[in-house]
């Protein structure tokens, strides 16, 4: 049984923890963590916020190219500060307004990955518990976003 999402990575170009420190540390205000010595050869950055309960990995990749369809969601309280806190960096912020009553945003990494947002307005709905079988992934392709 998954109980929790453990860590999301994504990548960068070698040389670029510099950015990612001041991005992901001072702008989004998240604690680097230390990586293991077996893993420094490699570079990178991880980061953690929340105690440390989400944590977000940045490895580098030679053959890197960023993610700007596949990205993670960071829910947030005080959205506003945040898309602000973002803004007065440079940094480019795109609303989204398609999933009611939530607040959500995109915007980009400095080596370009797509990162999103969310301020739910709401308390997360339970999933009533069922026994009924689960429907087959749909063979349509998925439907671009508007911020693409």
């Amino acid at each position: 049984m998954i109980t929790a999402l453990d860590h999301v990575q994504l990548s960068a170009p070698p040389g670029s923890e510099a950015l990612l420190r001041a991005f992901y540390g001072d702008i989004l205000q998240m604690a680097e963590l230390p990586r293991p010595a077996t893993l420094d050869r490699r570079g990178g950055c991880w980061f953690a916020a929340d105690g440390g309960r989400v944590q977000l990995y940045l490895g580098i990749e030679d053959a890197f190219r960023p993610t700007t369809k596949a990205h993670p969601g960071l829910a947030v309280d005080e959205i506003d500060e945040f898309a602000g806190r973002l803004e007065t960096s440079g940094a480019l912020v795109v609303w989204d307004t398609s999933l009611p009553p939530h607040r959500r945003f995109y915007t980009q990494d400095p080596v370009g990955n797509l990162l999103e947002f969310v301020e739910q307005q709401v308390a997360p709905v339970a999933m009533p518990a069922t026994t009924a079988p689960v429907p087959a992934p749909s063979t349509e392709s998925p439907k671009e976003h508007s911020y693409s």
